[in-house]
């Protein structure tokens, strides 16, 4: 099993709207590509001075079905993100592989 996590912090001023486009929208899509079984959402705590920060993880089954999901899904997902909130937002992304 392999966990897609993205951690995303956002500026404070629009943290709520994009809580809820995720929730409601993109996180959804992301699942919707069949690549990914479950994901779930979390709210980092106290590591930023600005901005609320948020780590998604995505299940995916292997890392062969992750790289498809890179190579066919993930560019037009990430630019409808860029598109919506702007510079509001950074992101970084990180693959871990579950051992136990």
């Amino acid at each position: 099993m392999i966990i897609y996590n993205v951690t995303v912090n956002v500026e404070d001023a629009i943290h709520l709207e994009w809580l809820e486009w995720m929730q409601t929208t993109h996180i959804k899509e992301v699942v919707a590509t069949g690549y990914f079984t479950s994901h779930r959402i979390c709210k980092v705590l106290g590591t930023e001075d600005t901005g609320t920060t948020y780590a998604i993880q995505y299940f995916c089954p292997s890392l062969e079905e992750f790289h498809k999901y890179e190579q066919t899904q993930a560019p037009r997902l990430r630019q409808v993100a860029i598109d919506k909130f702007q510079n509001q937002f950074v992101a970084f992304r990180t693959l871990l592989e579950v051992v136990e």
